[in-house]
């Protein structure tokens, strides 16, 4: 049995959501778990954040960035099958009133679980603050794949300024505890980011959870691949995580690891582009 794709839609020329009938998965799912999907029977096991589960369907975004994410994209439509999606998978995060919540957001993997996070944080009465970043006003998402919806306040920042306020979610966030507006940060996105983040809340002791997802492999806790140093400990992305407290994670050693499969990843993408070159597809 395959798991059937009932809606696929660009989100911006680099990513794009799909969702995929899963009802196992959406039944269990809660804010801050992540699934595991693959294409074919020996294709690559892709750990991937939630947008949304409900409904009995499981939706993701997802970026056009390598081999599996290409193929995904160019050759499965709604109404083709994925051989497998696995899940829940991680630990969820603990969903209560804080007061006010800011989830903060700079990359595909981010902007699903800023949505998911804060749709669950405002059921539970807390006020809400979303800041999503994108590089330019081509790249920012739909109004309705926004977390706008979800937030009590919505911030969109771009690089150029193109959209929004210039500059990044570091720059509201700053701005936002100047102001003494913040009681717990919820983050994901680009792990550079997230250490920086993880500094400049730091002095001021403002609880700081963020996604170590990216790093992942198996998705497991089979291949150790997602290991990281947390304090005086060594966690596991996928067991123990995927969200931690930021301010206990080893950043320097986090961000060493994101670059172990660089050049196979490259050669693959080369690869597979090169194949669709060649059917006349790009």
């Amino acid at each position: 049995m395959g798991y059937r794709i009932t809606d696929k839609r660009d989100l911006s020329p680099v990513d794009y959501f799909i969702e995929v009938e899963a009802p196992h998965v959406a039944k269990a799912w809660k804010p801050g778990q992540f699934v595991v999907f693959l294409l074919h029977e020996r294709g690559e096991r892709v750990p991937m954040s939630v947008y949304r589960a409900e409904d009995g369907k499981v939706g993701m975004f997802i970026r056009k960035l390598g081999k599996t994410s290409l193929q995904l994209y160019y050759e499965f439509q709604p109404g083709d099958e994925l051989y497998s999606i696995v899940g829940p998978l991680g630990r969820p995060i603990e969903v209560k009133h804080y007061g006010n919540v800011v989830f903060a957001s700079d990359a595909v993997c981010g902007q699903a679980e800023n949505y998911a996070t804060l749709k669950a944080m405002k059921k539970a009465g807390n006020y809400t603050i979303s800041i999503q970043s994108f590089e330019n006003k081509q790249n920012v998402y739909p109004e309705e794949f926004l977390a706008k919806p979800v937030a009590d306040e919505h911030y969109i920042t771009t690089e150029d300024g193109s959209v929004g306020r210039k500059g990044h979610y570091l720059d509201v966030v700053k701005e936002l505890i100047e102001e003494d507006r913040v009681d717990i940060i919820f983050a994901g996105g680009k792990l550079g980011s997230l250490a920086k983040l993880a500094e400049l809340t730091r002095p001021y002791g403002i609880p700081t959870i963020t996604t170590v997802r990216q790093i992942m492999v198996d998705g497991t806790g089979m291949c150790g691949s997602c290991r990281i140093l947390y304090g005086d400990e060594i966690k596991f992305a996928c067991r123990d995580g995927p969200m931690f407290d930021a301010h206990k994670v080893d950043w320097e050693d986090v961000l060493r690891r994101t670059n172990r499969f660089v050049e196979q990843e490259r050669l693959a993408k080369e690869r597979y582009l090169a194949e669709l070159k060649a059917k006349g597809v790009l």
